[in-house]
């Protein structure tokens, strides 16, 4: 078996996924007939969805009771927020981010679809795609996520109607294509009856695709790990001081993508100091490759000064270390950011010192159009934002790397998270200077 193939394997089995859903729209119902549809709510878990729905005064359970646990999201019958299920079928293992509709939840959102390879979309079908459906579909192209379903819904309530379903799955497409998603799977639901959930719909037989659980099955999911520049952020340096093991010098961590082979001749960034991978140990066994998102302790021909945050990576394939970032970011804190601000940039394992250098522009949702240089980006904000960092940093751009090209700001007084990023966007305008003091003046 080759690598590919033993990577593929691997990959294929787990598939990570998020739904978005205008409010009302009936996104926890969906979320709550595929996991009862498909045998994987345990028995006290439905016991206690009937005895809520009983309680409530329904007539059958409220399958989105399943995913909406906060007694405020009850109390309102809202999604406020991100519910993560974990499920399986015989073909593939699912973990699902059920993530809120508000738009004053759309911090919510990108956490939970930042680690997506699937993302669906629902839409109700008598009102269509709304302002929120294109927030969320913006949101998906934004973050990369690779595959898009679009699920039109409450199909029962307009007789079932191909008309209906072909028109707005022809506008969302359409819009999808304006953000440079570029292929988009539409599947005509009934979440509360259950047509096309996981069982295929008597009441469209003008459809002739997959139901939702069909398609999250077959998706790919996954790449050729050989197609990517392989990274491995240190997070432990293991030195034993036992008799026997003094001279093993290891490098802990989880490989964000790749694959590392003993013999890879590499370089330690930002030092950019080189050496040779001479083993590569995996659950106390050596082996001779491995690949993400595997942990491993890496050995290498050379004593180097590693230390946590390093960047360990194939010399013929080590990204740029800058101390000048340039990225998007969802701001994700109640405290608004700005211009001057010091904050902590968090990147893979290692954290920096840095500076709001500027605010370029604040990214509408609504019609996708940009507000030059705010004051500031408060919560649920999507906007350009230029920093300057304390120590150099080795981040690939985020459309190469999900993992290498993304980081986190901090608060430095409280560790507060403030704001997620993501590497490489360009910008129209240069930065404005901004004047710094003492220890964070770099």
């Amino acid at each position: 078996m080759t690598t590919t193939d033993m990577v593929g394997l691997a990959a294929a089995s787990l598939l990570r996924f998020a739904t978005a859903g205008s409010v009302d729209d009936g996104k926890s119902t969906l979320v709550g007939r595929l996991l009862h549809d498909s045998k994987s709510v345990l028995a006290d878990q439905l016991d206690a969805v009937e005895r809520a729905s009983r309680h409530r005064g329904a007539a059958a359970p409220d399958l989105a009771l399943l995913t909406d646990g906060l007694r405020a999201e009850r109390e309102q019958g809202i999604t406020i927020d991100v519910a993560h299920r974990y499920f399986a079928t015989p073909r593939r293992r699912f973990i699902l981010a059920d993530t809120p509709g508000h738009v004053q939840y759309t911090r919510n959102m990108v956490t939970g679809a930042s680690t997506a390879g699937l993302a669906v979309v629902l839409v109700d079908a008598r009102n269509g795609v709304v302002e929120q459906t294109r927030r969320h579909a913006a949101v998906a192209a934004l973050l990369r996520v690779p595959h898009v379903v679009l699920a039109v819904n409450k199909m029962d309530l307009v007789g079932y109607a191909e008309s209906v379903f072909a028109a707005i799955a022809g506008e969302f497409t359409a819009y999808a294509s304006r953000l440079g998603i570029g292929e988009v799977t539409a599947i005509p639901v009934s979440a509360l009856a259950g047509d096309n959930v996981v069982v295929p719909s008597a009441h469209m037989d003008w459809y002739g695709g997959p139901t939702v659980l069909e398609h999250l099955e077959s998706v790919p999911v996954g790449t050729d790990p050989t197609t990517s520049a392989a990274r491995f952020p240190v997070q432990y340096v293991i030195r034993p001081q036992t008799p026997g093991h003094r001279d093993y010098r290891g490098y802990a961590g989880q490989i964000a993508c790749g694959v590392f082979r003993v013999g890879d001749r590499v370089a330690v960034l930002p030092s950019g100091r080189t050496s040779t991978i001479t083993a590569i140990d995996a659950l106390g066994t050596s082996v001779d490759l491995a690949w993400a998102p595997q942990s491993v302790t890496l050995r290498l021909a050379d004593d180097l000064d590693i230390s946590r945050g390093d960047l360990i990576t194939p010399t013929t394939s080590a990204p740029p270390t800058t101390r000048d970032i340039e990225a998007t970011v969802c701001h994700l804190a109640d405290r608004p950011l700005r211009t001057g601000d010091r904050v902590l940039l968090k990147h893979t394992t290692r954290t920096v010192k840095a500076i709001v250098k500027d605010l370029p522009s604040r990214l509408s949702l609504d019609d996708l159009t940009h507000t030059p240089h705010p004051t500031h980006l408060t919560a649920n904000d999507i906007g350009r934002i230029t920093l300057r960092t304390s120590e150099p940093l080795a981040l690939d751009p985020y459309t190469n790397s999900r993992h290498t090209g993304s980081f986190l700001l901090i608060d430095p007084t409280d560790g507060t998270t403030l704001t997620a990023g993501m590497a490489g966007t360009s910008f129209a305008a240069p930065a404005a200077p901004v004047s710094t003091d003492g220890e964070w003046d770099f």
